[in-house]
């Protein structure tokens, strides 16, 4: 069990989560079912239209055509009866595929357990660590927030806030201030004060500005060495509105800073939630948390079946 897996069980987030999904729901709704309207077998013709879809849904096509062909061998051992079958039979795969991931378990043996977020500039990076730091602090654990964004004016000012409002100390320097100087900061701050959770803010960088990713390299470097232990949590927030660029974003992050999860964001504002399935089936991520609204709340660990679930929707 993970430490937050009594949020994934919460009504209330299961139908908000079904509301910000209601544009992706809406468009799988609209798309499958002008491909099985009138057809009742299963023939290359729909299989080709199902993959063509999948694919326009942002999927991607390497999981469109794992699914397919999954769907393909299921009728010709006649597990697939008719086309009636073959919704129950993609969320089954979604969800497997999903799930692949999904085993994310907290090591918080050793303290500080540090968090490191990163992302492009407006994927909603510095609310995702407010979310998530409250999170953590209503699952009971002391939590810091260093303020490594030295460079976008008011940055460290809107932890600042998120931190008063929360009730959590904020770690920070002056604007232009070396961002692994303040990560160095807030670990010895946090190890002083027997803190449980640190999460640092990095500045938001465009993934290809050479740069600015060795930048964020020398702060992974920094903090590992000050805690003498890996950095537990590497978190690329990515805005689901993007789409397919949310996956090139992601690649550059990984291969620069062995990212191990993904905050999708704004899902609320997007028929493009299918974007998780291809981070997932592409490059291996786990999906950690979902964000689909503005309010404290509405960001909330990742739930393969739910995630399924909300996608295939069918209330308008």
């Amino acid at each position: 069990m993970g430490l937050f897996d009594f949020f994934k069980k919460d009504k209330q987030s299961e139908d908000n989560l079904k509301k910000g999904m209601k544009k992706t729901s809406g468009k799988f709704r609209d798309g499958l079912s002008s491909i099985f309207l009138g057809r009742k077998t299963i023939d290359d013709d729909l299989l080709e239209e199902l993959e063509e879809f999948l694919i326009t849904a942002d999927i991607g096509p390497q999981a469109a055509d794992m699914i397919i062909e999954k769907v393909r061998n299921d009728y010709t051992r006649g597990t697939l009866k008719d086309s009636e079958r073959i919704l129950d039979a993609l969320k089954h795969t979604l969800t497997e595929l999903l799930k692949d991931t999904e085993d994310f378990k907290e090591d918080m043996s050793k303290k500080p357990y540090v968090v490191l977020v990163s992302g492009v500039n407006g994927a909603g990076k510095t609310t995702s660590i407010a979310k998530i730091a409250n999170m953590y602090k209503k699952a009971g654990k002391s939590v810091m927030l260093a303020a490594g964004d030295t460079f976008r004016a008011a940055a460290a000012d809107q932890l600042a806030v998120w931190g008063q409002r929360l009730d959590i100390p904020v770690i920070r320097q002056p604007d232009g201030s070396d961002p692994a100087a303040v990560i160095h900061d807030g670990i010895m701050s946090a190890k002083a004060k027997n803190i449980d959770v640190l999460i640092a803010d990095t500045a938001g960088r465009l993934h290809t500005k050479h740069n600015l990713m060795q930048e964020l390299i020398k702060i992974y470097k920094v903090a590992e060495k000050a805690l003498g232990y890996p950095v537990q949590e590497s978190l690329i927030v990515l805005d689901a509105t993007s789409g397919q660029n949310a996956l090139l974003q992601a690649k550059m992050f990984k291969d620069a800073v062995n990212v191990n999860g993904v905050v999708l964001t704004k899902l609320d504002g997007t028929a493009k939630g299918g974007v998780a399935v291809r981070v997932v089936s592409e490059l291996k991520l786990p999906v950690r948390y979902i964000g689909f609204g503005e309010g404290i709340d509405d960001l909330r660990p990742f739930d393969a079946e739910r995630f399924v679930e909300a996608m295939f929707n069918d209330e308008k």
